[in-house]
């Protein structure tokens, strides 16, 4: 990873303010077992996540067709931070969604996440009446618009691909997909026939995060939504995907996380994080 790009007044900043050495920072950086967000200026709150750090919190806000209110988002927003949220995502699919994010991006003193899949699909519904009319080159624009904007981190489903939906579906669920960028996604490839842009195309997309210094949230989008549905087939063969491209965000000096991993009954989880954490090389994991 592009660790030592990382300035040290955020890596100090860090350390004391989790209680570690800025070695264990550095250390964690150059393994890719930590991420770090923020800005040195203090207009991005810097943060540490992953390996001996303390467990964060996000904050899920964002607008809706129903619901397209900025000021209400605001509000939101700060509610959020004031509780003590160390990152915020924007999740809005209604009203400007653009002039919506970049508001938000303005007044969030915290790292700040989207999910360019949704603005992306709700467009391409728009503009054209249906999402099999997203295109691959409709999708990085809205990435790079995003990341233009100054977000700092992405949710990206890139382990959504043909051949991991079908082992979903050779192991039917009660729940099927439960992720929204996991459905769309799944859904186009099924229209269109085509593989998911995002897998297809990643070294273009590590380009992009890369060009802004946005971090890789890679999206579980075939966690499982059940209890029953548990570390099944569809789950575990996204796994082993996410693992494969946490090394090559890692080669390719873009920090990246994990999401994961959805619902499962108590007995299974520390067998699923230990699975986890050695398919994806350490990688820090973003728990829904």
């Amino acid at each position: 990873a592009d660790w030592q790009a990382i300035p040290d007044q955020l890596v100090a900043h860090i350390a004391q303010d989790e209680g570690v050495s800025e070695a264990h920072i550095r250390e964690g950086l150059r393994l890719g077992t930590i991420v770090v967000m923020g800005r040195p200026d203090g207009s991005v709150r810097p943060l540490g996540i992953g390996s001996g750090l303390r467990t964060k919190t996000n904050a899920n806000i964002g607008t809706s067709e129903d619901f397209p209110s900025l000021d209400d988002e605001l509000d939101k927003l700060q509610v959020a931070v004031a509780a003590g949220a160390d990152t915020v995502m924007d999740l809005s699919t209604g009203g400007d969604v653009n002039a919506v994010r970049r508001t938000l991006r303005r007044e969030c003193p915290v790292p700040f996440g989207t999910v360019p899949i949704y603005q992306a699909a709700a467009e391409a519904c728009d503009r054209d009446g249906s999402l099999e009319a997203m295109t691959p080159e409709l999708v990085f624009e809205v990435i790079e618009r995003h990341a233009a904007d100054g977000v700092d981190f992405q949710t990206l489903h890139c382990g959504v691909t043909r051949a991991t939906v079908s082992a979903l579906e050779s192991q039917p669920r009660i729940c099927g997909i439960v992720s929204r960028g996991g459905s769309l996604l799944a859904r186009w490839m099924k229209a269109t026939g085509q593989e998911n842009p995002l897998y297809e195309r990643f070294d273009d997309l590590l380009a992009i995060l890369k060009r802004y210094g946005v971090s890789a949230s890679l999206g579980d989008g075939l966690r499982p939504g059940a209890l029953a549905d548990a570390s099944d087939r569809g789950q575990t063969a996204e796994t082993v995907v996410l693992g494969e491209l946490v090394a090559r965000a890692r080669r390719a000096g873009v920090q990246a996380f994990v999401e994961g991993p959805g619902h499962m009954p108590l007995d299974q989880i520390a067998a699923t994080v230990t699975l986890q954490k050695c398919l994806c090389h350490g990688a820090p994991f973003y728990v829904l």
